[in-house]
Formats: C-alpha cells, structure tokens, sequence
C-alpha cells in the first residue's frame, strides 16, 4: 500500500541511487552528450514507471542533461510508490550506461535543485489572489487556504509562497528567493555565495534555512528538508 514519507526516509532512501529528496519530490540529473541520448533516457523513465508514470513522473529533457522529478501528483508528496519508481528508472538508466549519480565533482556546476519565490505580506489573503492571477497559477494539491504556496499548473516557474510580517518593513527587500539545494551540497553553494560578495545573515535555523544577502541587501535562502518538520 502506497504510504507518504518524512524527508528522512525519503532521502534514506533513495540517497545512494544519486537521487535527492526536494521539497516534496524526488530529483536526479542524468547528463547526457546530446538531445538524442536524453529523449531515450527520458523513454526509459516512463517506460520503468509504466502506468504510474502520469501520476508520478515528470521530465524535463536538454540537450546535455535530463532531470526527473518524482512525486504523487494525488498527494503534492513522496510515497513509497516513488521510491520504488526512483530504483527502476535507475536501473533501466544504468543499462544504456548513464547514471542518476550527481557529477558535480566532475565539473558540472551543480545537480538539482528547487527555487521558489517568497513575498512577505502584512494580509497574505488578500494578495494571494493577485499572485495567483498575474502568474497564471493553482493551488497546490491538497493545499487550497488562505496561506499556503502558489504552484505553476504546467511546472515550468517556481513555486510562490508567502511569509507572514508583523509590521511594515520600508529598509528591507519583501520578495526574496529560496533555493532548495541537496543536503549534501548546502555547504558548497554557500561558500560559494560567501566568496562571491555574500554575506551570512543568519544560520540560526539551519540546516532547513541560511539567509544570505548580497552587497546591497538583497536577500536569498539556501535550504534543505533537513531540520523541518517531517
């Protein structure tokens, strides 16, 4: 029977595949050498879901890599059903002798990751719509209230969620980035930020949020699922 995981037992699982447990989903990248060689990665993938490919699988197919996304569409979370998923499209991609492992080591400069959009609002319920209109967008499956994230219904931007403001902010950006990284790969991105022009602002809920910001203020959050709840 299909049964939804916490982050832990999702990224338990599917580590050592080269997969990484996102925000709710499943990720990997396969490189690949040309837009022909990425079609039949993405066949192989659907062909190893099978039936449960429409409700699980997307794809997202370049000319140098292919990145597959895993989750019940039904629930907006990682089942069991996806873990399983994640070991057959791997094992179908290992025959053509391509990998799910994440390379960048190897030179490519990074594997996945999620961005998603965050507006501090002082009545989120009352700017919400506005986003969901301008945006073209839905609400996320099983997450219809007043308070909770904007999705893109096609998955093509990112999701758009709202942070709750006590009082006006007038020295201080309101939209800010969050970039959804691998737990393994939070430190790196970091640095690499720091070394850039960054600064640390706060690391006082990581590993779930480190707020950076560049030279003039501007605000992001590198994040992982490690520290949330579930």
């Amino acid at each position: 029977m299909e049964g939804t995981l916490t982050g832990k037992e999702a990224s338990d699982a599917i580590g050592r595949l080269g997969w990484r447990f996102l925000l709710g989903t499943l990720r990997a990248s396969v490189p690949v050498m040309s837009l022909a060689s990425a079609t039949e990665v993405a066949a192989r993938a659907v062909a190893a879901c099978g039936d449960a490919a429409d409700q699980h699988l997307l794809i997202d197919v370049r000319p140098r890599r292919v990145v597959l996304t895993l989750q019940s569409s039904d629930l907006g979370a990682v089942t069991t059903d996806d873990v399983d998923l994640a070991h057959r499209i791997s094992a179908a991609v290992h025959e053509i002798g391509l990998s799910t492992e994440p390379e960048i080591d190897t030179g490519a400069p990074r594997s996945v990751q999620v961005l998603e959009i965050a507006i501090d609002a002082l009545d989120i319920a009352a700017i919400r719509p506005f986003w969901r209109a301008v945006f073209g967008y839905a609400d996320e499956a099983g997450a219809d209230g007043p308070e909770d994230p904007l999705v893109d219904p096609v998955g093509q931007g990112p999701a758009i969620w709202f942070q709750q403001m006590e009082l006006a902010r007038a020295r201080r950006n309101r939209i800010h980035f969050d970039i959804c990284v691998p737990h393994d790969e939070a430190v790196r991105r970091i640095e690499a930020a720091l070394a850039a022009g960054g600064r640390l602002l706060s690391a006082a809920r990581a590993p779930a949020f480190w707020v950076l910001a560049d030279r003039e203020g501007n605000e992001a959050c590198v994040t992982t699922w490690q520290g949330r709840a579930g």
